[in-house]
């Protein structure tokens, strides 16, 4: 069963489980615009509560980009009042797909500047096309990133790496992307899609309870106001009152798949 729903700037589908996000500006280098950073919003939360997607894949039209950046076109004229609003309402789209109950994964097919990056980093994880490109180029603009941007890359890479990326506004290519621990994995071209449909169909065959708490434990990590253990102790505690606890110790000590239902 296939589904597809409309919208301005973005094209989303599901199949087999997985949903599609396609940033569809490729003449823009799929550009972030407010329309497009509230489409990928709105996209994301309608499928928090759908169990029928167990996983979501965000990619950018064409062979380019994923996304190179915001629509600096946009926001040039923006004052202080209109700026700080965007950044803020930039932070709620990335926080939706950072605390997305399903698996969220960025198929980086292109550039993934500022704006991208920050989107990609908000995604659980990062597949990248031998071709793709990273960086947040935001001080050549006059300006820091404001999706999150120095926040998300020091975790990911280290506070030193991160600072040097972040002040000379260099990017670098998919390998030192790896190397760096940006990015999970880099594959040619023709085959990011299928690499990272391999990946959550692994995941798939887990339980969706147990996925979605693997979210809330890693993220509770980095809320300064919550105790990570705390979140961990009472998520894993919960687990001994559901069916898929007890389908998947049974599935094990009966030397069986197991069949998950998410409850």
């Amino acid at each position: 069963m296939t589904t597809q729903v409309m919208y301005q700037m973005i094209v989303t589908k599901t199949e087999s489980e997985i949903f599609y996000i396609t940033i569809n500006r490729e003449t823009k280098l799929n550009a972030l615009n407010i329309q497009t950073l509230s489409d990928i919003k709105n996209a994301v939360l309608s499928i928090y509560n759908d169990t029928n997607v167990r996983g979501v894949i965000i990619t950018g039209a064409g062979p380019k980009a994923f996304a190179a950046g915001a629509d600096i076109e946009e926001f040039s004229q923006f004052d202080v009042e209109k700026g700080t609003r965007l950044s803020s309402e930039g932070h709620a789209v990335l926080k939706a797909i950072e605390h997305c109950p399903k698996p969220v994964i960025a198929a980086v097919n292109g550039f993934a500047l500022g704006g991208g990056n920050e989107l990609a980093m908000a995604c659980h994880f990062r597949i990248a096309a031998e071709n793709a490109k990273f960086g947040q180029p935001e001080v050549s603009l006059g300006i820091t990133p404001g999706y999150a941007g120095t926040q998300r890359l020091a975790q990911l890479i280290g506070k030193g790496r991160a600072l040097e990326l972040l002040m000379t506004g260099e990017s670098i290519n998919a390998a030192e992307a790896l190397r760096l621990g940006l990015v999970n994995h880099v594959v040619p071209a023709d085959q990011l899609i299928s690499k990272c449909e391999e990946i959550l169909n692994k995941i798939k065959t887990k339980s969706p309870l147990a996925i979605s708490s693997v979210i809330r434990c890693v993220n509770a990590f980095y809320e300064k106001k919550v105790d990570g253990n705390d979140v961990e102790i009472n998520e894993f505690g919960n687990f001994f009152g559901s069916e898929d606890f007890k389908e998947g110790t049974q599935a094990f000590l009966n030397k069986r798949p197991a069949h998950f239902k998410g409850n």
